[in-house]
């Protein structure tokens, strides 16, 4: 895997982590926070799809790597609520 395939894989992990958090409607973070936010979908989505049996209706091969971008952001979004749920900010008395 090249440098050039590296930087490309990020660009896509980030674009995916936005999209899902945009869906969840969580947006704390920044740029890095959305490319690990795709990463960790990505692990998320790929184990619901195995688990489910589901097929992979959408991937991008990137040099050597296939990365799934539906589940990527589907996995985000639903890891981003998990964690809104468990950080909601309380009000202040």
């Amino acid at each position: 895997m090249t440098v050039t395939d590296i930087i490309i894989l990020l660009i896509v992990a980030g674009i995916c982590g936005s999209i899902g958090r945009a869906i969840s409607g969580y947006s704390h973070g920044g740029c890095l926070v959305s490319i690990a936010l795709g990463f960790i979908g990505a692990f998320i989505g790929m184990f619901l799809e195995r688990k489910l049996g589901l097929p992979e209706p959408f991937n991008v091969r990137v040099g050597t790597s296939t990365f799934p971008i539906l589940w990527s952001i589907i996995g985000s979004a639903l890891f981003v609520a998990l964690i809104s749920l468990l950080t909601r900010r309380r009000p202040v008395r």
